[in-house]
This record gives structure tokens, C-alpha cells and sequence, in this order.
């Protein structure tokens, strides 16, 4: 029967840490995480992991809506809608028919 105990926590005083902090850094790495602080605040001290690539930023609305918009099918825009005398975004063609 093996007599396998947990090993007890190590917490480094604050004081201990200062000193020793990149022997502490390579414990981390070794050995798995390491305690600063006093046992009833201890703050864990770990090997970050790679961080991966964020998700690609959405596709902008705009764009979206271009991308998707049906094709070949004839909207027929009433003449009364747009009494602006702005261009009218979009056109085809030189005579404002969209």
C-alpha cells in the first residue's frame, strides 16, 4: 500500500516572493501553480495558456445587405416616394431607373 499523502500548499510570503520571483515563475511552469500571499489570501500564480485568435469581427451590416440583397427581381418605387433631388444611391444605369 502506497502511502501517497497531498502535498501541502506552499503559500511565499509576499516578502519571499519579491527575491525569488522568476525561481517562482519557473515552479509554475514546472510544477503547476504557486501560492503568494498569506494562507488565508492566497493569490495563485499560473502558466498563462496562448491565447487564440479572436473570432473575425462581423461582417458590417451594410455590406451584408449588398452581398445578399435577391437578384433579378424588379422593385417598382412609386414616383411620389422620393421627391428628393439627391442622387439616388445604387443606379445601374445613367436614366435613375434602379
Amino acid at each position: 500500500m502506497s502511502d501517497t499523502k497531498p502535498k501541502k500548499t506552499r503559500v511565499w510570503t509576499v516578502d519571499e516572493a519579491k527575491i525569488i520571483l522568476p525561481h517562482i515563475l519557473e515552479l509554475a511552469e514546472k510544477d503547476g501553480p504557486q501560492y503568494i500571499g498569506v494562507p488565508q489570501r492566497p493569490f495563485k500564480i499560473t502558466r498563462a495558456e496562448p491565447i487564440e485568435d479572436p473570432a473575425p469581427p462581423p461582417m458590417p451590416l451594410g455590406k451584408w445587405l449588398i452581398e445578399n440583397m435577391p437578384r433579378g427581381v424588379e422593385l417598382e418605387i412609386p414616383a411620389d416616394i422620393r421627391k428628393s433631388s439627391r442622387p439616388i444611391p445604387f443606379i445601374d444605369d445613367d436614366d435613375g431607373e434602379i
